[in-house]
């Protein structure tokens, strides 16, 4: 791997089954943004993350493993990726106290996620309440140059930014980068089977490694308007696998005939994903693989992030 490409980060919780709106709303994306060559990604799964809305070790493990044998099925390349785990690299969570220590509550009261917990009025842990100064360290451990991330997350980016611009004045340094959001413009918007934004949260999800079977019991199952020329739900799905020019003669020529245009789209849907979900499932079959991958991210996450580290110790003055 080319080591002097400006680095790309990414994080991804294991927290959720995946679905197509997951796929084409940015896994899709954030493939082909790691094969255009232009970067050094580095990809983890934020189990630490994850750990303050799942705290079932089964769970963690099975959707740990999910999760990197999916990405891998979509075509993320861990030759060209250091794909690792959090918790595989101490040095996030040490460096993330040391970012504490300059870090006021004020401050994080700021962040979108307390917020939005405190205006509900739920109990918020420490880890929710501090989550930015781990993915502060998470971003600034590997020099990185650009976050992919959407619009409604670039908060993440400048409380990364924030975070190494205050260290650098407090211990007079310039160490840490400072990191560029990467906002994928064409993220897309995927709608659920009941029209509002597909989300395990409101049981209305087309799952991405779905049988044939179950796409046609979801797809059949989305709702339709009998009012309008055509159904835009199952449009808005249907033109993430077929070009509008060629979904318009289709859907002129069945207009009105729901049912066809739902069995249409079931087709489009099995010949574009089967092959993702050859992959997965082989990918499945071959337990050693993701550990054997997980660990080659590990020794390399590790082996960078501890020089880092080496440079912060010295810098606060705890190494010699």
């Amino acid at each position: 791997m080319n080591d002097t490409k400006p680095v790309l980060v990414s994080g991804i919780k294991p927290t959720g089954d995946l679905h197509i709106g997951n796929y084409f709303g940015a896994m899709r994306q954030f493939v082909e943004l790691s094969r255009a060559g232009k970067y050094r990604p580095f990809v983890f799964v934020a189990d630490y993350h994850a750990l303050n809305s799942m705290q079932e070790h089964e769970e963690m493990r099975r959707r740990t493993r999910e999760l990197v044998v999916a990405y891998l099925a979509v075509g993320l390349d861990p030759k060209e990726v250091v794909l690792f785990k959090q918790s595989d690299v101490p040095a996030h969570t040490e460096l993330c106290w040391i970012f504490d220590t300059i870090t006021t509550m004020p401050y994080l009261m700021r962040a979108h996620a307390y917020k939005d917990a405190e205006a509900r009025n739920k109990e918020i842990n420490v880890g929710t309440f501090n989550y930015p100064m781990l993915m502060a360290a998470d971003i600034l451990l590997y020099d990185a140059a650009v976050v992919p991330v959407g619009a409604d997350q670039k908060q993440h980016i400048e409380y990364a930014r924030d975070t190494a611009e205050k260290f650098n004045r407090v211990y007079r340094t310039d160490l840490f980068k400072l990191p560029e959001p990467y906002i994928m413009a064409d993220v897309a918007v995927v709608p659920g089977t009941d029209g509002q934004k597909m989300s395990k949260s409101y049981g209305n999800v087309i799952p991405l490694f779905a049988s044939r079977e179950e796409l046609a019991r979801r797809v059949m199952s989305i709702v339709t308007d009998s009012s309008g020329e055509r159904p835009e739900n199952v449009y808005a799905i249907h033109k993430l696998v077929r070009s509008e020019g060629e979904l318009e003669k289709m859907y002129d020529e069945y207009q009105g005939d729901y049912k066809m245009l739902k069995e249409l789209l079931v087709e489009d849907l099995d010949r574009y994903l089967a092959p993702i979900r050859a992959k997965y499932e082989e990918l499945q079959s071959d337990p050693g693989i993701i550990e054997e991958i997980l660990g080659e991210g590990k020794r390399e996450a590790r082996a960078i992030s501890e020089a880092k580290m080496e440079e912060v110790r010295r810098t606060i003055g705890v190494a010699y």
